[in-house]
């Protein structure tokens, strides 16, 4: 029914979205005499807003085709070193020639960033990857949209997600850094404690915790006491609905996008209208800056993808109302998860004091879930000013949080080379 619902408004729309693209294309039209006209940027900023918000976003391009690294150009290329049906792990190829002019010539630490697969592509992690570039071998999770997944595929639920995140931390070799942005969390805590405990030459030698919520209970946030409010056939009953044809997942059960995209909007409805309003204004103006900016924006923001039904609903379940990571309950193919099985993996969260999604101390719970860790492996820091988006992104987290996130990778660095050193010695 949703999804009926979905396309038949897509279609009902068609009509006035050509007329509304008709009606841009002529009043920006450089042989349109009245294009400068008051009337005539009037007509053109209503069309456009019309045209961009009945249209649909597919998934968004990188654009990360080069990166300043100690104020010299280094060209990127990406490359996808492994996949699944579910996943694509890709490579952000550094190109080596322009590392050794720009002084770089030793081998760095190589990085895995788990993108969230919680309805938006992992291009919203764009600044993240740029910001990790400057010193890293950046790998990164591409997860895909569960209505292109056909079904012959079969299911994929939370025990596989966190199968596919042990699976790309050996690809990665050696104590690879892992940093898991919000919704992967608990997951890639999980992975790490069951790598830990077979004493995994390739289990991480640092995991970062960005705005993750490791233990839902603490500071709830409106997210968090919807889930908890709502009974769990709730979920599977409204927030489910089968992929339709012509998508090649044809007949897949998923959480659909476009309803996680409603609800993120719905959260701060007032925000994303005033925007909206703002873009029509500069595009009335002729600020063309402006204006460019609010698309590219939307353009990431409103980009979404479908979820598969089983780890959804079980993603309700574990981390949002039974808790059973925090509250040691958590197994995995048989074996019970148990974070205090780590002791050589250095662990830092860092939060946002404004987040509205995971709240305040969700994050931080991992440094009681690792009991067995020292606390010189332990590091937590909360960021100013900052909402959940301005954990991973943004001029703060170029600025403040990154710097820490670099520094911490490098002290564990450093560490593993004298643990090396001395086994070497003996």
């Amino acid at each position: 029914m949703l999804y009926t619902m979905y396309e038949a408004g897509y279609y009902a729309a068609s009509p006035l979205r050509f007329a509304a693209r008709a009606a841009r294309d002529f009043w920006s039209s450089p042989l349109n005499p009245a294009k400068d006209s008051d009337l005539g940027r009037r007509i053109f900023a209503g069309a456009d807003l019309f045209a961009n918000l009945t249209r649909r976003y597919g998934r968004p391009v990188w654009n990360v085709d080069s990166v300043q690294i100690d104020g010299k150009p280094v060209r990127v290329t990406q490359t996808e070193v492994w996949s699944s049906p579910w996943v694509k792990l890709t490579h952000f190829s550094r190109n080596m020639a322009d590392m050794r002019k720009a002084g770089r010539r030793d081998l760095e630490p190589a990085v895995l960033i788990v993108a969230p697969l919680s309805g938006h592509y992992a291009t919203l992690l764009r600044g993240t990857v740029e910001a990790f570039l400057q010193d890293h071998e950046v790998f990164i999770t591409e997860w895909s949209n569960a209505r292109d997944v056909p079904l012959h595929a079969g299911r994929f639920d939370f025990h596989d997600y966190l199968d596919h995140i042990r699976e790309m931390l050996r690809l990665l070799g050696p104590r690879p850094h892992v940093v898991a942005v919000c919704q992967p969390g608990p997951a890639v805590l999980a992975a790490a404690a069951l790598m830990a405990e077979d004493n995994e030459d390739c289990r991480p030698g640092t995991m970062t915790f960005m705005g993750s919520p490791i233990d839902a209970r603490l500071s709830p946030t409106v997210t968090n006491k919807l889930a908890e409010e709502k009974p769990f056939a709730w979920f599977k009953s409204n927030m489910i609905d089968t992929v339709p044809a012509p998508y090649p997942g044809l007949g897949r059960r998923v959480y659909p996008g476009f309803v996680q995209l409603y609800s993120f909007m719905s959260m701060n409805a007032e925000k994303h209208q005033d925007a909206h309003k703002q873009y029509l204004e500069d595009l009335m103006k002729g600020d063309g800056d402006a204006a460019e900016k609010h698309l590219e924006f939307y353009d990431e923001y409103l980009s979404v993808l479908d979820l598969p039904e089983e780890f959804y609903l079980q993603t309700v379940d574990y981390v949002f109302q039974s808790y059973l990571l925090p509250k040691g309950e958590l197994t995995h193919r048989g074996r019970a998860v148990q974070p205090a099985k780590i002791t050589d993996i250095g662990l830092l969260t860092v939060e946002g004091e404004n987040d509205d999604i995971s709240g305040i101390g969700q994050t931080q719970a991992a440094h009681t879930l690792c009991s067995g860790l020292p606390e010189a492996f332990k590091q937590d820091y909360v960021q100013p000013h900052v909402g959940h988006y301005g954990v991973f992104n943004g001029r703060r987290f170029r600025e403040e949080i990154y710097p820490r996130v670099r520094a911490f990778i490098r002290k564990s660095e450093a560490g593993f080379e004298k643990t090396r050193d001395a086994a070497n010695a003996a």
